[in-house]
């Protein structure tokens, strides 16, 4: 699972970046056009209202969830989320997870 879930913090990492790097290169950092593009319609709202409502339930499950099974580092993912967004987050913190895991019954893979 370390495996996956290592590429799936690459995959999380790279594809939204393949539209945001563009619309940097295009526009600067506009946040106002940004946002104003963001929720440019319904369908568009619909997505970004979704992303939000996932990284605040993220951070919930990150800051319990880390104090439950004792993960050091788990700023990383919450970090994450703001410079990417959930698609790195999420499998970031599991793949943290699963290491202290390992680490807890002494198995180093």
């Amino acid at each position: 699972m370390i495996v996956l879930y290592a590429v799936l913090c690459v995959i999380g990492a790279v594809l939204p970046y393949t539209q945001f790097v563009p619309f940097v290169l295009e526009h600067g950092l506009d946040v106002s056009l940004l946002v104003s593009e963001l929720f440019a319609n319904r369908i568009s709202s619909f997505f970004a209202i979704d992303v939000l409502v996932s990284t605040l339930v993220l951070w919930v499950f990150v800051v319990v969830e880390a104090r439950r099974a004792g993960i050091r580092n788990a700023w990383l993912p919450l970090v994450a989320s703001l410079l990417v967004g959930v698609s790195l987050a999420l499998p970031l913190f599991l793949l943290q997870r699963e290491r202290a895991a390992r680490l807890r019954v002494g198995d180093s893979r």
